[in-house]
């Protein structure tokens, strides 16, 4: 079946007949997916302005413009929650691979952000994306997805702040853990971000300079997030043999930090621990 997508705010309410307003957009006949897990049903989706306005079935309503979505699928955008396309939509806004797939939000931040940024790591940044001739022109994450909105771009964006980019900004690539003077700076550069908009912390741990980072770190760095209703969101320390003391760790900070925590990619590598993710799941419905 074939999907035609909408990456606009759903209404649930069904339209009734009664006097008929003009819509912008009428989507007729198609079998709507409204996100909910319920059953799809065949309907009408009636567009004003950049809102859904009614859905049901209305065949006398009015509108500018009439899609048949006969045999078609209609639904929601669907959300990419770990999306690396920092530095290609710079290069190109239109988001083809994606959006051809019907991904209409770009969810970026594991572990590292598009900012804070300080020379060094925008001397990083530009050589690790110098295929898509990026030029960095941001010092802090809102810079960034400022920049991506003037420039235009065709999907929504949205990122975390990586808990990577703000150790480094402060730290480097030290192995060491912060002072407590650096580890003010580096709550006062998540505050920041949260400020403009980053959705809350994102670490992937796996990854060094990442996993020098000790939980405590962590933790005060989430707590700060959660001042503003921001969340946590990991590459946990280990996928394979270590995985039950990786989640452990996730759901430490989430309790400890009290904001809501999620894990990139559920998944137990290597052969021998394929079978622990039934025990992970059932720990992390227990959490």
């Amino acid at each position: 079946m074939k999907l035609f997508l909408l990456s606009l705010c759903f209404s649930l309410s069904i339209f009734t007949v009664g006097s008929q307003p003009v819509y912008d957009i009428i989507i007729r006949h198609g079998i709507i997916y409204d996100g909910s897990g319920n059953r799809p049903f065949r309907g009408d989706v009636a567009i004003l302005g950049d809102s859904i306005a009614a859905i049901g079935d209305f065949p006398k309503a009015k509108a500018k413009q009439y899609i048949d979505a006969t045999n078609l699928a209609v639904a929601p955008g669907y959300i990419n929650m770990l999306s690396w396309a920092n530095g290609s939509l710079i290069q190109d806004g239109r988001s083809l691979s994606d959006i051809r797939q019907g991904v209409t939000l770009e969810v970026m931040g594991e572990g590292r952000s598009m900012g804070p940024v300080n020379e060094e790591i925008k001397r990083k940044i530009e050589f690790g994306f110098k295929e898509y001739n990026v030029h960095v022109k941001w010092s802090t994450l809102g810079g960034y997805l400022n920049y991506l909105e003037q420039k235009g771009v065709a999907c929504n964006v949205a990122s975390y702040i990586g808990a990577t980019s703000v150790r480094e900004f402060v730290i480097g690539e030290d192995d060491r853990q912060p002072t407590t003077v650096e580890l003010d700076s580096m709550k006062a550069l998540v505050r920041q971000a949260m400020l403009e908009g980053a959705l809350g912390v994102g670490s992937s741990l796996i990854y060094p300079p990442a996993f020098f980072a000790s939980t405590e770190e962590l933790i005060a760095l989430s707590k700060v997030a959660g001042e503003y209703g921001g969340g946590y969101i990991s590459h946990i320390r280990s996928e394979g043999n270590n995985i039950y003391e990786a989640l452990e760790e996730l759901i430490q900070i989430g309790k400890e930090a009290e904001v809501h925590a999620e894990i990139y990619h559920l998944k137990t590598a290597g052969r021998d621990n394929w079978q622990k993710m039934d025990s992970v799941i059932r720990r992390i419905t227990l959490a």
